[in-house]
């Protein structure tokens, strides 16, 4: 049985991604008779990739990728039972999974190595006109390449990186695939990886040792980011803030405690750091906007904070009966995507902080009193007449 607000698929979820519609679907070309005052049809709902499995044997839950559309507005947030597209993956599971932002596919990391499905769009706008396709000829550095733990393409999709679980990590230029760096290190796996919004920058962390930032364009370490006592790293992620400069945050476990830590892009400091909770952190997750964080929890719960100050907006205990094993925020950083092990997959409304950090009662209580003011400057003798009786 499904959390409330969740939604059973049959099979543990590993990992999972919105999809950026606008570059998928195409459109139905304009009709030679359409009437020209009819209204426009409405947009597709949002949609969902998600991908897991029974692994290899015979445990009789499959392998395959899912695409789930967002219900009907109105309704409580969740994505549909019935799935858009099914794709079964035979034998292999989907372990990792990297959505191009620009409608390339979906590159699916499996444990011997990875494969990218292409998106096959029929006209229309209608979700059911959606499928996916094996690109066999594509990846071909990475068809053999083992287990990658962390998959990411840039925000323009213009650069490809992953991370293997032999500590191998290897970064191209999309769709080319001419290689920008790579980097061996058989002492370590590769945890996570993470690109700046100018896609400037990549920051790895691996098993063990510091967080290394590496710049793209002269493929140097411009940074190693240094653990304190007792931190053991585990997630990166960028994120922009109001005035456009980046800042990365990294999840730690130091004792009993999950914590996120901020740092500098410019200088490369520590600039912030508070514990969140008692749990390890199993997911990380920063909204579009950059006004919110949100973490996953081994024991399933989920928690979203605000960037700024790391105050906790909402949590939600036991959102999953099983690890949080993805999170991902909708493009207008108003939905929480979050997977499980359990088999489901949730949507939490989260809204956003106004990224310039202004509330809605303080602009109306300026609004009231600019009109008091004025008010009070037009009939200035009438109150003051008022005043001496």
């Amino acid at each position: 049985m499904a959390p409330r607000g969740g939604q059973s698929y049959g099979f543990p979820i590993y990992c999972a991604a919105w999809l950026p519609l606008a570059h998928i679907l195409k459109p139905d070309p304009p009709a030679a008779d359409a009437d020209a005052d009819a209204s426009p049809s409405s947009p597709p709902p949002p949609m969902a990739a998600l991908g897991g499995g029974g692994g290899e044997g015979r445990s009789g839950v499959p392998n395959k990728l899912v695409v789930a559309a967002l219900g009907p507005a109105g309704e409580e947030a969740a994505l549909s039972p019935e799935a858009v597209v099914e794709v079964k993956t035979k034998e292999e599971v989907p372990y990792r999974m990297a959505v191009h932002p620009r409608g390339d596919g979906v590159l699916c990391a499996f444990p011997n190595g990875c494969r990218l499905y292409r998106w096959e769009s029929q006209e229309g706008d209608e979700p059911r006109k959606l499928a996916l396709e094996p690109d066999q000829e594509a990846l071909t550095d990475l068809k053999d390449a083992g287990l990658q733990l962390a998959v990411s393409f840039s925000g323009e999709g213009s650069i490809l990186a992953t991370g293997g679980e032999d500590g191998h990590l290897r970064v191209f230029k999309w769709p080319a695939m001419e290689s920008v760096l790579t980097e061996a290190d058989t002492k370590t796996s590769i945890k996570d990886l993470s690109f700046s919004s100018d896609e400037k920058f990549l920051a790895v962390n691996r098993s063990s040792g510091p967080c290394r930032v590496w710049d793209l364009l002269s493929s140097e370490v411009v940074a190693n980011l240094p653990r304190e006592a007792g931190e053991i790293f585990g997630f990166c992620r960028f994120s922009n803030k109001i005035d456009s400069s980046n800042i990365l945050f990294i999840t730690a476990m130091q004792g009993d405690y999950g914590k996120i830590i901020s740092w500098n892009t410019t200088s490369w400091t520590r600039v912030g750091s508070k514990k969140i909770t008692r749990e390890a952190i199993s997911a990380f997750a920063v909204s579009p906007d950059g006004a919110l964080l949100a973490i996953g929890t081994i024991e399933g719960t989920i928690i979203v904070l605000a960037s700024k100050d790391m105050r906790t907006l909402i949590t939600v205990k036991k959102a999953h009966l099983g690890i949080v094993t993805t999170l991902a925020f909708s493009q207008d950083s108003r939905t929480l995507l979050s997977t499980s092990f359990d088999s489901t997959a949730r949507v939490t409304s989260v809204g956003s902080p106004k990224s310039n950090g202004t509330g809605v009662w303080p602009m109306l209580l300026v609004i009231i009193l600019a009109i008091l003011v004025y008010y009070c400057m037009q009939h200035k003798e009438e109150l003051l007449a008022m005043l001496q009786r």
